[in-house]
């Protein structure tokens, strides 16, 4: 069976930029650009280092990639026990299978490629035919491979390094042991060739870094670095004599060689361990990536030879949390994370991808004195925010909720920047009230005009506050407005009223202007609310409760419409879709639902791997935003119904719900051949029967303009009339003779006899019937009516009109044929079918033919019988029409 949903079809993942996998670097002639390829899980992208733009996103791999390497024309990747070569960073040219543990190391030499597997298995593979050219067997107790090179100018011979700290080179062709290093006693992490000959950079796990001479077997220079393992090694090749060593703790140092002393360092440089770093060949360039999710290049233009940021790509470095659509266009994603920071994510191009920053204590100390001070001043993550266009030119838009904290920060979309504005009353400032409090703010609401923000907190306070100059303008409630901690609020459109909902299980409706006063009105629900979220187009608000259940309310009315049962864990997040018609809902037990709020129902659920923290509609509709437990990205969902019909019936509780796999950064292309299978949510093709019940009345599919009118043709022609009729100008001959008179005139007597002798009239005998009397006459020996009927449905008004006409004998037709038309309509009406059209046919025949019907005995005695067919229809859909009246009258007065 298809795991798939009703509603919502993977679409691709959004965020993502590098992981712990080393970076590759590639000079690419043809384009004159070097190339960078990181991974991203179970594909890797390739970005060009002109402009540090996305150029390609690889097929997708069965699981997560685990090494990645590249010669001049092919990008190599190992996943579990399988190697793939790709051109041009999307085709798939090469597969090579034969390892029977998971592939950690590989290395392209010449027309080869070599691979090492957690068993220590080296097999060296002939790139163009796949086929496995020697295999050499390695014992992890004795000498367990982490890390393989190929020294410069030695020819057939690669350098093993080992976790026992003991080196060996080999030459591949003779598949001889050349050497053996004995080593340091310590795991060796890092084999890096240097600039001169002979000389390889060793880096090991206890951060010392030696440049070893393996002609000679000796060490030139020893440095150690302070922040233990040796994660990855490069050296300048721009003619300066420095080498960049990468720790765990993301910091970078670089090394003057001829000194041999620490020419500058960079800390800080990630958030996690760099894990990749290539210097670009003969230029001033560093390209780093890290487990934190960026890639960055750094340019060695600074006064004491210093690295500095050039270029940056990047995504969360910790799960984001809290995500909602900005704008109308549906084209961006304010996302806020773990690691504080603020992001905008588009979903058009990931090149207009943008950082707000991160959230700092005192943004202006941070940025001047850098890196250093960064984490001391770091405040904690965003839990929620909220944000509105309305003046996002003139002052901050966006207001944040951090976690712990009474202090709600501001921002501003349009200049990209934390704002200066930190939003805390007077009762909490420690500054100028003793009172030692652990209050923290647990919901807020930006006004739809963009002035005001209003925050609940834990102690049941509801504060108003300016956005623009971050002053107090007032509160809710003496001295409270709920018994325990706010977990929502909101206003409406037009700021009259203001909605809170409490711990206490009560939701009160304040005047909006009206602070310090009472609430107008009270709402008990059944449990303590959860959290809100609002449709600001419309009066309705969805609540959350504690029991996992989801209401809706109708603000204008003040009373609840809807109340959604099905979660069985946590509600997470909510989000109408723009029309108002549906509510998403995400909950811990890894479910995301469909609700549709006129019938009440559940209409689409599916189950994920990873439980949904945050979700937003698209204001277009097109798209579903989620994020997830332990995923660092942005996923985006297609909305099925905007393109394709899809049945939207309830889902039966009872039935298993469908497990899907989060989508991709490679977007979509395995998704046809899953939609083309029959899952049980797909429905086949609806055809509608001919009759769909034999008590019941079927009316046809024709166009009232073709039969509404048949009885006022005459009217309509009429009416249509011109008012008076284009006269032909008569044709004169070119040479006129002319009568013997005084005055001239022309003899014109043979051109009257002309025009005589062309009207000529045909014969009685060589008329025939028309197309529909002759499938009448027809149907008088088949008593099968369905073609005449079926050629009626297809002509139009005036058409219909001649027929019937034509059925007289004055017309071209007889009695007989009138008789059967009669029988035409008996057989309509006793088979329930096409009743409108039978009553304008019968309407139009009888107001043509009424005088020929009453003077021929034959007809005569035939309309008793059409009389009782129409009787007997018409009182049937007279006893239903009235049955549905007094049913939906009974309902409106209940």
């Amino acid at each position: 069976m298809a795991q798939n949903s009703r509603i919502f079809v993977r679409n691709r993942a959004i965020g993502y930029v590098s992981n712990n996998v080393p970076l590759v670097a590639r000079y690419i002639k043809r384009r004159k650009e070097n190339l960078v390829a990181t991974c991203v899980g179970r594909c890797f992208h390739t970005y060009g280092c002109a402009r540090f733009s996305l150029l390609s996103v690889s097929g997708l791999h069965s699981g997560d990639i685990c090494c990645l390497s590249a010669d001049a024309y092919n990008i190599f990747t190992s996943c579990e026990c399988k190697i793939f070569a790709w051109r041009r960073g999307t085709e798939l040219k090469h597969t090579y299978v034969g390892h029977e543990r998971p592939v950690h190391l590989l290395l392209p030499f010449g027309p080869h490629l070599l691979s090492v597997d957690e068993d220590s298995v080296l097999k060296v593979w002939d790139i163009k035919s796949e086929e496995l050219y020697l295999e050499l067997s390695f014992n992890n107790d004795n000498f367990q491979i982490t890390t393989i090179m190929h020294p410069s100018t030695y020819l057939n011979k690669i350098l093993l390094g080992s976790r026992q700290g003991s080196m060996q080179l080999w030459n591949i062709n003779s598949s001889k042991l050349i050497y053996t290093f004995h080593g340091w006693g310590v795991e060796i992490t890092v084999l890096e060739q240097a600039p001169a000959v002979d000389v390889v950079a060793i880096g090991l796990a206890n951060g010392k870094i030696i440049l070893h001479n393996l002609k000679y077997d000796e060490t030139v220079v020893e440095f150690m670095q302070d922040w233990g393992l040796v994660t990855t090694i490069s050296f300048r090749t721009d003619g300066h004599p420095i080498m960049a060593s990468g720790s765990l703790v993301g910091h970078i140092v670089f090394w003057n060689l001829e000194e041999k002393r620490v020419a500058s360092q960079l800390l800080s440089a990630h958030n996690a361990a760099v894990t990749g770093m290539k210097s670009l060949p003969n230029e001033p360039l560093l390209v780093t990536s890290s487990p934190d999710n960026t890639l960055k290049m750094w340019i060695f233009d600074l006064p004491d030879g210093g690295a500095r940021l050039l270029r940056l790509r990047e995504g969360h470095s910790a799960p984001p949390t809290f995500i909602r659509f900005h704008g109308s266009n549906g084209h961006n994603i304010l996302s806020a994370g773990g690691d504080s920071s603020l992001r905008i994510f588009s979903t058009v191009n990931e090149t207009f991808n943008k950082s707000l920053g991160r959230a700092s204590y005192n943004r202006k100390i941070s940025k001047k004195k850098g890196r250093m001070v960064e984490d001391p001043l770091l405040m904690p993550p965003i839990v929620q925010f909220t944000s509105e266009t309305t003046r996002e030119k003139e002052w901050d838009n966006i207001a944040a909720i951090h976690l712990g904290l009474a202090v709600v920060t501001t921002w501003s979309y349009d200049k990209l920047k934390m704002g200066d504005q930190k939003l805390l009353p007077e009762r909490l400032d420690s500054k100028k009230s003793k009172l030692d409090s652990k209050v923290t703010a647990t919901c807020l609401c930006l006004t739809h005009c963009g002035n005001f923000v209003v925050i609940g907190y834990s102690s049941g306070h509801v504060d108003r506050f300016n956005i623009q100059s971050g002053l107090h303008r007032g509160h809710y409630g003496t001295p409270t407005a709920h018994g325990g901690p706010v977990r929502g609020v909101t206003t409406d459109a037009l700021n009259h009223i203001t909605v809170t909902g409490g711990s206490d299980a009560l939701i009160k409706f304040w005047p909006f202007k009206n602070t310090g006063s009472k609430p107008s009105s009270k709402l008990h629900v059944e449990e303590p609310v959860a959290f809100f979220h609002s449709h600001r187009d419309n009066s309705l608000l969805a609540v959350a409760l504690e029991d996992y259940s989801m209401v809706i309310l109708d603000l204008d009315t003040r009373k609840v419409i809807r109340k959604f049962v099905g979660h069985l864990s946590q509600l997470m997040d909510a989000g109408f879709s723009p029309d108002s018609r549906w509510l998403v809902t995400s909950a811990m037990d890894c479910t995301i639902r469909t609700w549709d709020i006129p019938s009440a129902h559940l209409i689409d659920c599916f189950q994920v791997e990873a439980p949904c923290t945050s979700l937003t509609f698209s204001p277009t509709g097109e798209l579903l935003a989620t994020t997830h437990v332990n995923c660092l990205g942005v996923f985006l969902w297609f909305n099925k119904t905007l393109y394709a019909q899809v049945s939207l019936r309830p889902v039966p509780e009872t039935l298993q719900f469908p497990l899907i796999d989060l989508p991709t950064t490679v977007g979509t292309a395995d998704e046809q051949s899953e939609w083309e299978a029959l899952d049980t949510f797909t429905e086949d093709e609806f055809k509608s029967p001919e009759q769909i019940n034999e008590d019941l009345v079927t009316l046809s599919l024709v166009a009232n303009s073709r039969w509404q009118n048949l009885l006022n043709i005459d009217i309509v022609r009429k009416r249509n009339k011109p008012q008076e009729p284009l006269k032909k100008p008569k044709s004169a001959p070119f040479f006129l003779p002319t009568l013997p008179s005084l005055q001239l005139q022309f003899d014109l007597s043979s051109e009257k006899e002309q025009q005589d002798s062309r009207t000529a009239l045909l014969p009685q005998s060589v008329q025939s019937l028309t197309v529909f009397g002759k499938l009448l006459s027809d149907a008088g020996e088949t008593e099968d009516f369905q073609p005449a009927i079926a050629k009626l449905k297809d002509l139009g008004p005036s058409a219909i009109n001649f027929e019937i006409a034509s059925l007289a004998p004055e017309g071209g037709g007889s009695i007989s044929l009138m008789l059967l038309f009669m029988k035409l309509i008996e057989s309509l009406l006793l088979h329930n079918k096409d009743f409108e059209l039978a009553q304008a046919y019968l309407g139009l025949f009888l107001k043509t033919h009424g005088d020929v019907v009453s003077s021929e005995p034959e007809l005569r005695t035939f309309i008793p019988q059409i009389q009782t067919c129409q009787l007997a229809g018409w009182q049937n859909l007279q006893d239903k029409l009235l049955y549905n009246l007094c049913v939906v009258q009974a309902l409106k007065t209940s």
